[in-house]
């Protein structure tokens, strides 16, 4: 005992400073040991490959660890809006009848419905059809198509039989479920259906495509007999010579008119997807799109962290055999992976050690995505091109996780580091990264001007058809049936913002609506994008250049713009931002250095 008190007080009497080191020590160790053990797990759940569970699509979690991606399917119901679902197809300040107005015809350009992916995926458990209780407009459509034609094939699907460009295009989709590369879906017939029918309710009445005046043999007074034949001009269709433009024009129109009117359709060709007629050569719209992407170029570069996101991800969906530098362009990647989010997939694309397995799952699934496909984009991409070199940031050609200290890992390690399933937070930052780019694009003054020289001709084709329709020529409708490229020209020349940037979502609609006032017979017009009141965001009719009527009988407003204001425009001011005063002209000027990378 006195031993003990004894070294109790010698050690109180030791200097403390000792001990006070000693503590912080102790202290600073265990921080720095708890620091690299969150850093590790932080890159163990963010490193493409990593994860241990496949993401679950319905649910939002993954089956690994539910609560760390409870937020990802809102985000998921984010980007599913690219898809257009059925929901989002809604009549909003669309027009048709204006107290005091007549409408004297609508010109409407839409892009097609969805498709199946631009590039061969490896995807299983999707489903590119309508729900399984049915859709009644497409069970309609279907019942009405094979009743009304006849198939030399025998095959359960019809094709177009008049003489033309398109005879022996089929009518619908080659299989219920499958999702053809490249081709109009099930799903996407259901979206322009469901597209004509919103616009049925609202055009066919008042631009009288459903009646025919004739006349009655007293008192010279007029009757009207529902669903008889129009002119076959007061309805005129444009389409590009693509299977999914073609099948989507003819889904809208069975909507929107009579049975009869419809089989009395012709269809004329666009052999432009800038719908240009006669004002399409012009190389420097092409230089502009150049320059434009490689900016994107430079953004992409600098995004180490996407880029090896996106090897992971498109060497896990995409079959074709990647280029030396690897997987290239995102929204490649993004079209594919948009293949998975679109069609009711249960969880996320994994890749497998064994290939084998792979492959036996795609030739299972060759029915569904790996058709030979006749009519691609060739604008599919529709986005930067990464230089060869930026598979140097990235992860190795098969999306490998890059090896450490500069070891090469051996074959075990590259077998083990290739094996893994693509998680919500590589979606995210794929996802992301594409929304950025695509608002930074459409901000740009290239895109402006591109969109200035691509879609000239279109607006030119649009004014002209407008002026048919206030000098008492008999069309009432046009449809231009093309593509998200045709949309984004357009969109960007009048100067309309969306708020995805240049993304295009399925079945998406421009209309033009026309209209005559009652009491001074002049002649107005309204833009409408998606159902969205956009007249105000064109320049030569925002403010006072435009006038403010009742829509109905709630107070609504709309906007109605001269068509003086359009044709001023397309005659003196067209190209002033190209500083030129025509066509020829802006083709040929130039247009200056490239901008810096800062400036996108």
């Amino acid at each position: 005992m006195k031993l003990l008190l004894k070294e109790l007080t010698r050690f109180t009497t030791q200097p403390r400073t000792f001990y006070c080191y000693m503590f912080l020590s102790i202290w600073i160790f265990l921080l720095i040991a708890g620091m690299y053990r969150y850093m590790g797990n932080a890159e163990h759940n963010a490193s493409p490959g990593s994860g241990g569970g496949n993401y679950n699509l319905n649910t939002g979690t993954a089956n690994s660890d539910a609560s760390e991606f409870a937020s990802s399917a809102q985000r998921f119901a984010q980007y599913r809006e690219r898809c257009a679902p059925l929901a989002q197809l809604t009549r909003v300040d669309d027009g048709g009848m204006l107290e005091g107005w007549k409408l004297q015809g609508v010109l409407l350009v839409i892009r097609h419905g969805d498709r199946g992916a631009m590039s061969h995926v490896h995807a299983g458990g999707i489903n590119c059809g309508v729900n399984a209780d049915g859709d009644s407009l497409v069970n309609r459509y279907r019942s009405f198509l094979h009743n009304s034609s006849s198939s030399a094939s025998g095959s359960n699907h019809m094709y177009w039989s008049k003489v033309g460009p398109f005879h022996g295009f089929p009518l619908l989709p080659a299989t219920d479920r499958g999702c053809p590369l490249g081709q109009l879906t099930y799903k996407g017939i259901a979206q322009l259906l469901h597209v004509g029918d919103i616009l049925h309710q609202i055009y066919a009445h008042p631009l009288g495509l459903l009646l025919k005046p004739n006349s009655v043999r007293g008192g010279g007074a007029l009757e009207t007999t529902p669903h008889t034949l129009l002119n076959s001009d007061e309805v005129v269709v444009f389409t590009t010579r693509y299977r999914r433009t073609f099948q989507s024009a003819l889904a809208l129109l069975f909507a929107l008119l009579p049975a009869e009117k419809w089989l009395a359709l012709n269809v004329r060709e666009s052999h432009s997807m800038a719908f240009c007629f006669g004002d399409c050569s012009c190389a420097q719209s092409m230089v502009l799109r150049k320059r434009l992407m490689q900016l994107a170029d430079r953004q992409l570069l600098q995004r180490p962290d996407v880029l090896a996101v996106m090897q992971w991800i498109g060497g896990t969906l995409l079959q074709h055999a990647p280029t030396e530098g690897g997987v290239t362009n995102p929204f490649e990647v993004v079209d594919a992976m948009l293949t998975v989010l679109c069609h009711e997939a249960t969880t996320l694309p994994c890749r497998r050690r064994n290939g084998s397995q792979m492959r036996e799952a795609s030739t299972r699934n060759q029915d569904l995505i790996d058709v030979i496909n006749i009519d691609q984009d060739e604008t599919a991409g529709n986005a930067p091109q990464a230089a060869a070199a930026a598979a140097d940031d990235a992860a190795g050609a098969g999306a490998a996780a890059p090896a450490a200290d500069g070891i090469a890992p051996s074959n075990d390690e590259q077998q083990q580091e290739s094996d893994g399933c693509v998680e919500a937070l590589h979606v995210d930052a794929l996802m992301s990264f594409a929304d950025e780019l695509s608002l930074r694009s459409a901000r740009h003054v290239y895109y402006k001007r591109s969109g200035l020289l691509r879609a000239y001709g279109m607006i030119r084709h649009i004014v002209g058809y407008m002026l048919k329709m206030i000098s008492g020529d008999r069309t009432k409708f046009v449809l231009y049936s093309g593509h998200d490229c045709t949309m984004q020209y357009l969109t960007a020349a009048l100067g309309i913002q969306n708020a995805q940037g240049q993304t295009i979502p399925y079945a998406s609609r421009l209309a033009f609506e026309v209209y005559r006032s009652e009491a001074h017979t002049d002649y107005y017009f309204r833009v409408v994008h998606n159902g969205r009141d956009v007249t105000q965001q064109i320049e030569f009719c925002e403010g006072g250049k435009s006038l403010r009527v009742t829509r109905d009988s709630r107070g609504n407003k709309a906007d109605l713009c001269p068509i003086e204001n359009i044709i001023r425009f397309l005659h003196e001011d067209y190209f002033g931002p190209l500083n030129a005063t025509n066509f020829k002209e802006a083709c040929a000027a130039s247009i200056g250095s490239p901008a810096k990378a800062n400036d996108f």
